[in-house]
């Protein structure tokens, strides 16, 4: 069952070396930033089935290959006659937030609420 204050969050690692199989070197691009959040509220949070609606995110910060990357996302809002779920994301490098913003989503079928 899907609640307010409810969160999911993943861990990963970008080395250089993957990075530079990308053509970046120095820093993790902003889009695999947004991936490690797309990726919670696709497979977690609300899970399976979900569409995007809306998302806005702001990148405060570098990532540097290699830091320990961890993504979360938080419901912060409800709307179950409409299937639709506000959560809010961040992404902090080593402790640093590099990542940071809202989305709103339509919770696939087999979400409760």
């Amino acid at each position: 069952m899907i609640k307010v204050g409810q969160a999911a969050e993943t861990r990963r690692r970008f080395a250089q070396e993957e990075l530079a199989v990308l053509g970046v070197e120095g820093r993790v691009p902003e889009p695999l930033l947004a991936a490690m959040i797309s990726t919670l509220l696709g497979m977690h949070l609300p899970g399976q089935g979900t569409n995007y609606l809306k998302q806005e995110l702001a990148f405060p910060a570098t990532a540097p290959p290699d830091a320990e990357i961890v993504a979360r996302v938080e419901v912060t809002r409800l709307r179950p006659e409409t299937r639709l779920v506000d959560l809010w994301a961040t992404c902090h490098a080593e402790g640093v937030l590099v990542c940071e913003g809202r989305s709103l989503v339509k919770a696939g079928g087999d979400a409760i609420f």
